[in-house]
């Protein structure tokens, strides 16, 4: 219900490459809502290769052109993924969009109370939201033990 919330869309291609490095570079000459990172999965997952980052936009599909882009993007920021061969050296699992929710004056981390009961809200990430989880999720906690552990009136 919360009139602040828009989406944040993120496009992904997942690939069996290994690149043999992680790294990621904000803003492309592409548009400044698309940027490059590569990162490798644990255990076998393949690597991601991202992406963009689109407030507003509702598309759930991947885009095609936009899968193009971040492919090269990729390949030309680390040709070892491909031995140099270029993006039809890639092999591609699949393709990915995310629709995360942001909040566009903030993450939302706060108490309130509705009516009778208590709601400890942590919301509004966007893209962010698990390079962050640890951090608001220990706010989040406070505010819970606040909630369960009254302030006596001495």
């Amino acid at each position: 219900m919360d009139k602040e919330v828009i989406p944040a869309r993120g496009q992904i291609v997942i690939v069996r490459n290994d690149p043999g490095v992680m790294f990621d570079i904000s803003g492309t000459d592409d548009s400044e809502d698309e940027c490059c990172y590569i990162m490798k999965r644990a255990a076998g997952g393949g690597t991601i290769l991202g992406g963009t980052y689109q407030k507003g936009i509702w598309e759930s599909q991947p885009d095609p052109n936009q899968a193009i882009r971040i492919m090269t993007r990729a390949v030309e920021h680390c040709p070892t993924l491909t031995g140099g061969k270029g993006i039809e050296a890639l092999s591609v699992i699949r393709h990915g969009v995310g629709l995360r929710p942001l909040r566009t004056s903030g993450v939302r981390i706060e108490k309130e109370k509705i009516e009778d009961t208590w709601v400890v809200h942590n919301y509004g990430h966007g893209g962010w939201g698990y390079q962050g989880s640890y951090g608001c999720s220990e706010g989040a906690v406070e505010l819970v033990d606040e909630v369960l552990t009254p302030k006596s009136k001495l």
